[in-house]
């Protein structure tokens, strides 16, 4: 069965050109933690996840894949 895919951290970083160090250091987390989000083995809660949109200048919309 292929993993699901709920959120785009990954390529929001890629796009923006922003390193997992980074976000990790913003967000006072591991880059372990960043690591599982972008590979989408863990979800970041709705409070990480606007924060992750203030930090990366996007909608917190444009972080979810659409069902």
């Amino acid at each position: 069965m292929a993993k699901k895919v709920y959120n785009r951290i990954k390529a929001i970083l890629a796009e923006s050109g922003q390193s997992s160090k980074e976000l990790a250091e913003a967000l006072k987390v591991s880059e372990q933690t960043v690591s599982r989000w972008c590979t989408n083995t863990r979800q970041p809660s709705i409070e990480t996840l606007y924060e992750i949109s203030k930090i990366l200048k996007r909608d917190v919309r444009d972080f979810l894949v659409p069902n």
